[in-house]
């Protein structure tokens, strides 16, 4: 066994074999995998396998069309041939017409990936595959590239090609523990001896947080029991003359394809029960848990009714293994949070199907620092430290109850709420708010009119549009407040705080006491990783001279990691998050300078305050920091206070507020107004994709500047010229707002991907931002938006559309 390589990858299912493999195909050899046993000796040996081309997202999209193209690759190889049954086709079913807006959305969505879907009605449903009923059937989505493999030989076949490339795979072999040195390199410990290694790959399976607590880190993934039974020959199967398509049910929770003359059909019961919570067994090695039919009895029944040819059949074999869940149902696949030289693959629910494309998107971050895609959607470092076991096995819970039902937009499911609260989540529940969910924290979305107000949850505008736009309204005629919580926050300190923020970011940086700035930062391909709000805050009473770096909630960990990666040992700088310690309220329109000037002593005039200026204060008698910044393109105050004196604050505005006609107002409203303001959120058009030029954020570049990371890479680029080109449109629609993901065509070909999209209400527009062809990128061009099935005509306007020469903004 080595003694010392670049990688070792832990766990030998098809997350550790499709890293390894990948590794190799990326340039680096010199990589060993560890198994505690024999390859797929985990969930991989019990997996259905099956290899679907349905993603919610481009990114899972992309990823499981790469596994696709690898799985034929490798079915034809005639020196490691993989059975791979491709092409079965599957049938997704819906029977409510929001189900089947959402497949015709998915089908615009994928089409921007080269993957064509097709919307079926009941009766095509039903031709294509005939063992099924039509009754409570509207349609369903069918995907032509779906199919199964063998678990065991695509793994083998992995590890095979891997091994001729340069790997190693050491079986039999557990890994006892891991030790991490000061210069961030790692020795794994086995019980057949030590391995030194530059890098560590988690990819345990559900042994998963064995091997993080070993690293000291726990991630949050659930193993769940999940039934399946194969049944013995149908007549039918053998009439049809051809392999049945898979099947997916959201109606009756359960999932069949075909098994030899028979059927595999698996249940994602209402009555389901996690695994493991408590540790796993050192010996549960290629073994399985009890039968328990009795758990899926009501599962299936429905499925009996769907597919009658199953109650005249015999049961051969019943399975119940474990297999993993995030707490979001989404894989964990990318950097740990917190860790140099750490990388994890763990909470493949889907492991099979996609496990190609994830090792494929993990190894090009570990060799070049990113992917060909942005990989938020599965980044690790998405979730913060709230994710405990018990809040896990809730979300687990919750996503295998809804297996195959997807979340509507603005759904928010009940498992876990609560997760992280401010002192006014409880008042600002009395007053009616219906909260949303951001990286853990409650934060209030829309005001209801009263507590039994409910919206109907869909693809078109809500019940909700006149609540909000009345919102709106408030905060361009008179004034309006918001709770925004868990708003990134970080401290820096230290002489070298300025240059190293300098280097970090690819435009200006402010120096000058009590002001704030916009600023972008960039990975090392030149390509957008974070935004973020500068703030130069004085020294006083409440501490040193300090930098405020603000961003996105949900950047927490993102943005810590990247700051503190970059951090050079001969600096003084030191970094220090507030995140969890302060609470944003935001005063918003013409009458928000008068609610603050009634409330502090400070003088808040346009000249002794204006527009992108900080200030210490207080509002009330709660200390606060108060920027003038805005996110509605209204006259706005960020006001920044301690919790413990959030209330008192709250109060202090309302009471001042009420003589001015003060509403609250809540995250949809907000989202309405940055988008006719030309304000771009973190992940949904700020992607590392693109880069900044290609954002339209060249007015926040500075290539005068000495260096500062992604430079090079930025300015080769720019010569090349753009590839995209970020615009914004206006829909003509008046029904549904455009989602992200949404394919902008001109006849039959894909000129451009929508990012984001809502109603305009002081415009009234319907909007939407678009990554297109540059071709495709001037004022008043004409193009069609493929939106819930129609082909919707946009034009392509200027993106800041409200108020253009800011004068609402500055007062």
């Amino acid at each position: 066994m080595k003694s010392q390589t670049r990688v070792v990858v832990i766990g030998g299912g098809i997350a550790g074999c499709s890293t390894l493999y990948h590794l190799t195909q990326e340039g680096w050899s010199d990589v060993v995998l560890v198994e505690r046993g024999e390859l797929t000796s985990g969930t991989t040996w019990h997996s259905a396998a099956q290899v679907t081309n349905f993603g919610m997202n481009q990114t899972m999209v992309g990823l499981k069309t790469h596994s696709i193209n690898l799985y034929k690759e490798l079915r034809d190889d005639p020196e490691y041939p993989v059975g791979y049954n491709h092409g079965d086709g599957g049938i997704r079913l819906a029977n409510t017409e929001a189900q089947m807006d959402g497949y015709r959305h998915f089908t615009s969505m994928a089409r921007g990936m080269g993957v064509e879907y097709e919307v079926l009605d009941a009766a095509e449903c039903a031709r294509r595959h005939p063992l099924i009923s039509t009754d409570n059937l509207l349609g369903g989505l069918w995907d032509a590239e779906d199919g199964h493999i063998d678990p065991a030989q695509l793994c083998g076949a992995l590890s095979y090609r891997a091994r001729k490339a340069g790997a190693e795979v050491y079986r039999n072999t557990a890994v006892t523990s891991l030790t991490q040195h000061k210069d961030d390199s790692w020795t794994v410990h086995t019980d057949k001896g030590d391995i030194a290694c530059d890098i560590v790959v988690n990819a345990g399976g559900y042994r998963v947080n064995e091997v993080g607590a070993m690293m000291g880190v726990h991630h949050p993934v659930m193993s769940m029991e999940h039934q399946y039974f194969i049944t013995e020959d149908i007549p039918a199967i053998a009439e049809a003359g051809h392999r049945i398509p898979l099947l997916r049910c959201p109606i009756s929770d359960y999932y069949s394809r075909q098994e030899k003359g028979g059927l595999l059909v698996g249940f994602y019961e209402q009555d389901c029960k996690t695994w493991g919570m408590d540790g796993v067994d050192p010996n549960f090695v290629n073994a399985l848990c009890p039968d328990d039919l009795d758990r899926v009895m009501d599962v299936l029944e429905g499925a009996f009714a769907r597919m009658p040819a199953l109650t005249e059949v015999g049961i051969k074999t019943i399975v119940n293994g474990p297999i993993t869940y995030t707490i979001d149902g989404a894989p964990l696949v990318g950097p740990i949070p917190n860790k140099r030289n750490a990388f994890c693959i763990i909470g493949l629910r889907a492991g099979l199907g996609e496990g190609g494309g994830h090792g494929w998107l993990l190894a090009q971050q570990i060799v070049h620092g990113e992917a060909c895609y942005d990989t938020w959607c599965i980044d690790p470092r998405r979730f913060a430290g709230h994710t405990n076991v018990e809040l896990t096995a809730l979300k687990a819970i919750e996503d295998y109850q809804n297996e195959f039902r997807f979340h509507f937009p603005n759904e928010h499911r009940p498992a876990g709420r609560m997760a992280k609260t401010t002192p006014l989540t409880p008042v600002l529940a009395a007053e009616n708010a219906e909260f949303t969910v951001v990286n853990g924290w409650e934060r209030a979305e829309f005001f209801k009119p009263n507590a039994d107000f409910h919206v109907t949850h869909g693809f078109g505008f809500d019940e909700s549009f006149d609540i909000v736009g009345a919102e709106v309204a408030a905060v361009q005629n008179a004034v309006g407040l918001t709770e925004v919580n868990g708003f990134n926050r970080f401290e820096i300190t230290g002489s070298d705080a300025q240059d190293f923020l300098d280097r970090m970011i690819c435009g200006r940086v402010p120096r000058k006491d009590g002001r704030v700035g916009l600023a972008y930062l960039l990975n090392e391909h030149g390509m957008l990783k974070s935004e973020a709000t500068i703030a130069i805050i004085p020294a006083s009473d409440r501490g040193p001279a300090r930098i405020w770096y603000g961003s996105a909630a949900a950047s927490e960990l993102h943005d810590m990691d990247w700051l503190q990666a970059h951090l050079r040992s001969d600096e003084n700088v030191h970094v220090r998050s507030l995140t969890n310690d302060q609470t944003i309220l935001v005063i918003a329109g013409p009458k928000a300078r008068e609610v603050l000037q009634a409330v502090s002593r400070a003088d808040w005039s346009k000249a002794a305050f204006p527009w992108l200026s900080v200030r210490e204060c207080f509002i009330g008698i709660a200390p606060a920091t108060v920027m003038a910044v805005s996110f509605s393109g209204e006259l706005a105050y960020e006001i920044h206070v301690p919790n413990a004196s959030l209330y008192s604050a709250y109060l202090s505005l309302r009471e001042a507020g009420g003589v001015h006609g003060m509403k609250l107002f809540g995250a949809l409203a907000v989202e309405s107004m940055r988008l006719e303001k030309g304000y771009l959120h973190w992940k949904a058009d700020i992607l590392t994709e693109f880069d900044p030029f290609e954002t339209g954020l060249d007015r926040f570049v500075n290539l005068d500047k000495p260096d500062f990371i992604g430079k090079a890479a930025l300015e080769k680029r720019r010569a090349a010229g753009l590839q995209k080109r970020l615009v914004t449109l206006s829909v003509d629609s008046t029904s549904a707002p455009t989602y992200g993901g949404a394919s902008l065509m001109d006849g039959e070909r894909v000129v451009g991907t929508v990012c984001s999209g809502g109603w305009g209400y002081r415009t009234g527009l319907n909007l939407a931002y678009a990554f297109v062809d540059p071709a495709y990128a001037p004022i008043g061009t004409r193009v069609l938006i493929d939106a819930l099935g129609l082909m919707v005509h946009a034009e392509v306007i200027d993106a800041n559309l409200y108020d253009p020469q800011y004068r609402r903004v500055k007062g």
